[in-house]
């Protein structure tokens, strides 16, 4: 009988201790890591968050709150399945330190945070890939216009650089002008008449413009004031826009970028035609 008594006493025991239900934890969620896309911004780039999350409890909220050189700017929603949270800072100048947070709340109202940083930092221009790519003078002033190219694959801020026609300084670029890699740009235009269209970020036009039937030297120099590449058509005599023999098409790299300039159809923002027609009159 004794024995039938405990044996019903560990088997209550059992039972009861069954029928408590185990206490659901509760604390904050582990943010496993943070990582930025691209890993080396420069101004050019926006930029992809990326927390990883770990967790018993479901992620009710997650934030992303940055800061432009420690001044606050502004709190993102960040998207995500659970585990994983993305948001995107925006492209911000060179130079420029951003501050950022990545906050998590789970259900039971606990928070995680994050904090990171990071520097943005552009590669110095390489004016070496910047050429004259295509000069056109034979429309109306504010169809011509003189195309610049990036050979390279890098961007080029056009910030400081200058153009000569004729020796006299008749283009600089401005901030924030920049032809990326493999693009053009477009100064469109003569005698302050602007022109439409063109693949450069803001067109706008030359304070001289270009004649298809006169001696011409146009010189294009880096922000140090060395000149990186030319077109010349004749000499310069007692002095340039001596009459000579009218192109009514363009003078154009053939190949595009890199060939020795030649007559050719307009192409005006797209690429250069292979060959083209010799000109003599160009010094090359």
């Amino acid at each position: 009988m004794k024995t039938i008594k405990l044996l019903f006493v560990a088997l209550l025991a059992v039972a009861m201790t069954a029928c408590v239900e185990d206490k659901v934890y509760e604390g904050p969620n582990t943010i496993e890591a943070v990582s930025i896309n691209p890993d080396a911004p420069t101004s050019f780039d926006d930029v992809v968050v990326t927390a990883k999350v770990s967790g018993l409890l479901d992620v009710t909220k997650a934030v992303l709150r940055y800061s432009v050189n420690d001044d606050f700017v502004e709190e993102l929603d960040m998207d995500g399945n659970g585990t994983t949270y993305t948001a995107t800072i925006p492209a911000q100048e060179d130079g420029t330190k951003v501050n950022y947070v990545v906050i998590i709340t789970n259900e039971a109202g606990y928070t995680t945070t994050a904090e990171r940083e990071y520097t943005v930092g552009d590669k110095p221009s390489d004016y070496t890939k910047l050429v004259i790519n295509e000069l056109y003078g034979a429309g109306e002033d504010g169809e011509k216009y003189i195309e610049l190219y990036n050979i390279g694959d890098d961007p080029i801020k056009l910030d400081g650089v200058t153009i000569k026609k004729d020796e006299a300084l008749t283009w600089t670029g401005e901030k924030n002008e920049v032809i990326m890699g493999h693009s053009y740009f477009l100064i469109v235009g003569a005698s302050n008449v602007a022109g439409e269209g063109g693949s450069g970020p803001n067109p706008r036009p030359m304070i001289k413009g270009l004649s298809a039937k006169k001696t011409v030297l146009i010189e294009l120099f880096n922000p140090q004031g060395e000149v990186i590449n030319k077109f010349q058509r004749g000499e310069k005599g007692d002095g340039w826009g001596a009459t000579i023999s009218k192109n009514d098409k363009t003078w154009s790299r053939c190949p595009n970028g890199t060939g020795k300039f030649m007559i050719a159809d307009k192409t005006f923002g797209t690429k250069n035609p292979d060959t083209g027609t010799e000109d003599a009159t160009v010094v090359q």
